[in-house]
């Protein structure tokens, strides 16, 4: 039974009290909206209204059920207005996440961006590393994500790919600190700190691979994230990290930061969904990550801009 237009039959017939006049209320005929009223009292139990054929008069059971049946069917109205405006992108919940190198400042811009573009939309941001965010979207858990590139696209649709440039963090002292483009063979010797190998396992291989074909094979690869521990095995003179322009935290004399020759390394992410799913609220969330990451772009063509603001943590790979 659809118990919304039953109800609605109710209504109109106790607030007209004729079934002609609720029957063209309604726009249809008299005998179909007879039918309803009597479907309605079996499933209720309830005799709704007495009628004559002179008059229809209300019951007292109907009368008790009448503002009940009101009441739902305005709470049915909100259900169907909010339905709209999520199909339409304007409401609901949008469960996204970005990886834990985005910095403070992207994820600030992320947050205003898209708070403009879908003001109504209530956004639950999560902090998760590339895997679990894989695991999350084939889990439908979430609704679209920041992922790093390479890794497993199976079911799901991206948004274009941003590719940022590396360069190599490393002791200011250091030989190939004096260079103007560092090769990576000229590492040779140090220690490399990289993310934990679970957080992105595709992009941390491909990164070893990549060096390896360069001539760099670090003696070592230290798992460091927190600010003072990587800062820590970097001043130790044996240790370099990757990251983009801007990894120098501004006013450290200790470390330099330089472009690597032939920019053999670079970050790659891009905005992901479950397949199928990318209604527009997700693709107005991809919209404003992909804005917010290619205005802090970094590369030998374009310029670090307030990226020296930015804690070293936040960038080291």
């Amino acid at each position: 039974m659809d118990l919304v237009r039953h109800l609605q039959c109710f209504v109109a017939v106790a607030e007209e009290l004729h079934f002609g006049r609720a029957a063209r209320r309604l726009g249809m005929a008299q005998p179909p909206l007879s039918q309803r009223i009597q479907r309605l009292e079996r499933e209720l139990g309830v005799r709704l209204f007495e009628r004559s054929s002179r008059q229809v008069t209300i019951t007292k059971g109907g009368t008790l059920l009448l503002e009940d049946a009101r009441r739902l069917l305005a709470h049915s109205e909100a259900l169907l207005a909010t339905a709209r405006r999520v199909q339409e992108g304007h409401s609901g919940l949008l469960r996204a996440a970005l990886p834990p190198d985005i910095t403070g400042e992207t994820v600030a811009a992320i947050l205003a961006g898209f708070q403009e573009r879908r003001g109504g939309v209530e956004l639950e941001l999560h902090e998760l590393s590339t895997a679990e965010q894989l695991a999350r979207l084939a889990a439908h858990e979430l609704d679209v994500g920041l992922i790093h590139h390479p890794c497993d696209v199976s079911g799901l649709e991206l948004d274009r790919v941003l590719r940022h440039e590396l360069g190599v963090l490393l002791p200011h002292d250091a030989p190939a600190a004096r260079l103007g483009t560092v090769p990576l063979s000229a590492l040779t010797g140090y220690e490399l700190i990289l993310f934990p190998r679970a957080h992105a396992p595709a992009v941390h291989d491909d990164l070893l691979t990549t060096c390896a074909r360069h001539g760099y094979t670090p003696t070592a690869v230290r798992h460091g994230q927190g600010t003072s521990f990587t800062r820590g095995l970097l001043l130790s003179r044996r240790a370099v990290a990757f990251g983009p322009r801007g990894a120098h935290p501004a006013g450290d004399p200790d470390l330099v930061w330089r472009p690597l020759d032939h920019a053999p390394l670079a970050r790659r992410h891009s905005a992901a969904w479950p397949r199928g799913r990318g209604d527009a609220v997700v693709r107005a969330f991809a919209d404003t990550v992909t804005e917010a990451l290619a205005r802090t772009a970094t590369g030998p063509d374009l310029p670090a801009g307030p990226l020296h603001l930015r804690p070293a943590a936040e960038y080291w790979i």
